[in-house]
């Protein structure tokens, strides 16, 4: 399968720790522990020397190779331990200063969170001393997404059970269903992974997508269940599932980045022949439809056809819009 631009992400931070482990490691040996090539490796040691702790001087990472051994010049500075205690910079502290206290405003956060949370603001603008103050002069409201996030940590924490309306975009409709809660994690969006009555069976919901929620005076008993292993994605194509072929112009070369895929072909045109796997494959109209005039479903032909038909249909009630204005 084709590497992606999150795996290399990935690939990278585990670097910095074995090289941290390793100094003056032979290039062909940690090639081969990562199970890239040497030129995949050159090519992540070039990228390296531009990540750190902020874009000061001597935060960054001062890692070089000479084609057989990879020195990094600069650990101890950079790393934990010996290491400079974390600088901020005037535009990190208003960052981080603004999102504690908006954080500090969610409703159902539990009391022990909030009193923790103003503490340790309250010790960053001391800290800060008057790079705090532009903090002051901005604020950040969370739309229904931080309430329905509350909601479920209080449900998880109560050990309670949450009834939910969930637009399903697959399918655009809204059901109403009863969950069982048993973790929140993130991987792009926030989710909630629970136990769903209505299918009685693990599902995975985006809370941007629950259009209302509430919580119930039941005790949430999911069954037993191992957490999902989210450590190559919240999509994870299985070798049996349907295969799907797009093909993307320039303006659509970013689906190769983004989306786990067995291959991705160079076209004539600068664009990308992108071969993938899904378990819905009719999931995949709404990229056609973002793609618009940059990219086509090619195979199979069903989804190929049933996208055509969802992009003249949008085109359609766009036209019809514009008349009626």
């Amino acid at each position: 399968m084709a590497t992606t631009a999150i795996d290399r992400t990935r690939r990278m931070l585990s670097l910095v720790t074995y090289l941290r482990e390793r100094p003056g490691a032979r290039v062909e040996e940690v090639a081969r522990a990562f199970g890239i090539t040497e030129e995949e490796l050159i090519s992540d040691l070039q990228v390296l020397p531009m990540c750190g702790t902020s874009f000061r001087g001597g935060d960054l990472l001062d890692i070089d190779t000479d084609g057989e051994h990879i020195w990094w010049y600069n650990a101890e500075a950079v790393g934990s331990g010996t290491g400079k205690p974390l600088r901020l910079g005037a535009d990190e502290a208003t960052a981080l200063l603004v999102a504690a206290r908006a954080v500090a405003t969610l409703p159902g956060l539990r009391d022990g969170d909030r009193d923790a949370l103003l503490r340790a603001t309250a010790k960053l603008e001391a800290a800060a001393g008057e790079n705090a103050g532009a903090s002051s002069r901005l604020s950040v409201t969370f739309e229904a997404e931080g309430g329905v996030f509350a909601d479920v940590d209080r449900a998880i924490t109560e050990r309670r059970r949450l009834r939910i309306r969930y637009y399903s975009p697959g399918r655009d409709e809204l059901t109403d269903r009863e969950i069982d809660p048993i973790r929140l994690f993130a991987v792009g969006h926030t989710y909630v992974e629970a136990w769903c009555r209505r299918s009685e069976a693990r599902r995975t919901f985006r809370l941007d997508r629950v259009a209302r929620i509430e919580l119930l005076d039941i005790p949430a008993d999911p069954p037993p269940v191992e957490p999902r292993d989210l450590s190559e994605g919240l999509v994870q194509p299985a070798p049996t599932d349907p295969e799907v072929v797009v093909e993307v112009g320039p303006g659509g070369r970013w689906v190769a980045e983004y989306y786990p895929h067995d291959t991705a072909e160079e076209l004539p045109d600068g664009g990308l022949r992108v071969t993938l796997r899904t378990p819905d494959p009719a999931t995949l109209r709404r990229l056609a439809l973002r793609l618009g005039g940059d990219g086509r479903i090619v195979s199979p032909p069903e989804l190929a056809d049933s996208a055509r038909q969802a992009a003249r249909a949008a085109l359609a009630l766009y036209e019809a819009a514009g008349e009626a204005g």
